[in-house]
């Protein structure tokens, strides 16, 4: 990976292996090679740029984002991607409606992310599928979910999950599914 900005440049971002990762990054005179497994070496480079740019820091206190790793293996006894698409691994019977479909799209949303999907949204239908319902239920839900900023319609008329979203269903959804289980 190369990229190259105005503000500094990172480069020769190179895998050594499946666990060691190496970043090189240089901004005006300063200078960081860092090596070492994906977490150290991400938490290295915001350390690296929340010390010599202090909009970042700023920047990064108002910004919310979740961790693609940590939601993979929290939710990995949750939801899968499989060939067919994505899937629950507990039973819809105990998740409300709106749980249900936004755990369908965070599936879309994970399987996107690490590249075994070709797209992060599911269209109407077939988030009724796989919900179960009536298409008027289906819709009213969505239409529920979109008003609370939890999910978004593309261009396309499909449906993805925020990042607003995907944090709720870490902190609040998450603890309840696991109880239940």
């Amino acid at each position: 990976m190369d990229r190259r900005g105005s503000a500094g440049e990172v480069e020769g971002c190179h895998q050594l292996s499946e666990e060691t990762i190496t970043v090189h990054i240089k901004y005006k005179d300063m200078e960081q090679t860092i090596t070492g497994n994906v977490n150290d070496v991400w938490v290295s480079v915001n350390r690296f740029f929340g010390q010599m740019v202090p909009a970042f820091d700023i920047a990064r206190k108002v910004t919310l984002t979740v961790d693609l790793a940590k939601i993979v293996e929290d939710f990995k006894d949750v939801i899968a991607i499989t060939p067919e698409g994505p899937e629950l691994l507990i039973p819809k019977e105990k998740l409300t409606d709106s749980e249900t479909l936004l755990l369908y799209l965070l599936a879309v949303h994970v399987g996107y992310k690490l590249g075994k999907l070709i797209k992060d949204s599911l269209s109407r239908e077939e988030l009724q599928v796989k919900l179960g319902k009536n298409p008027k239920i289906t819709s009213t839900r969505l239409g529920e979910l979109m008003r609370e900023g939890n999910v978004t319609k593309t261009e396309e008329g499909n449906y993805k999950i925020t990042t607003k979203a995907i944090k709720q269903l870490h902190e609040e959804t998450l603890p309840k599914i696991t109880k239940i289980k």
